[in-house]
């Protein structure tokens, strides 16, 4: 079984008192020491299973990309190869240099207009998470007003 957390989690030992005193006879600064210890090797761990699931998300995300770069650049070939049959057929009606020029004369248009598009969607992309930016700003306000009263 592949379990991420067993392989990241590392040692959290024990969430008790490691001694084999009885629990009255711990110290307040025992218990405290020992609640800090576990804390901290609990954030360890979460570091530990963050750090190896970014690992294999990565992975994954480069094989899928690799494979998307193939498809791209498979399909631009036959793309290239299909206009080229089409300028071929057209050159049957007639001359090989004007079905060539219709066919660019085509294809500028539909880049032209996706040009168009393509710009009108990027000026209205904002790589800045707003909803997260405002709500943190409104947890920030909370927590101000928590601590004044």
């Amino acid at each position: 079984m592949d379990d991420t957390g067993r392989r990241a989690g590392g040692e959290l030992g024990d969430y008790s008192y490691a001694g084999s005193a009885d629990m009255r006879e711990r110290s307040f600064g025992d218990i405290v020491k020992s609640i800090i210890a576990n804390v901290q090797e609990i954030i360890r761990a979460e570091v530990r299973l963050a750090k190896t699931e970014i690992r294999e998300e990565g992975s994954k995300a480069a094989t899928a990309g690799r494979n998307l770069v193939i498809a791209a650049v498979t399909g631009f070939f036959a793309g290239l190869f299909l206009l080229n049959a089409v300028m071929f057929g057209l050159a049957a009606w007639m001359p090989l240099w004007a079905s060539a020029g219709l066919i660019g004369i085509v294809l500028g248009v539909v880049a032209f207009v996706l040009l168009g598009k393509g710009r009108a969607e990027w000026k209205q992309f904002s790589p800045k998470p707003e909803k997260t930016v405002e709500t943190v700003k409104e947890n920030v306000e909370w927590i101000k007003t928590q601590t004044r009263s």
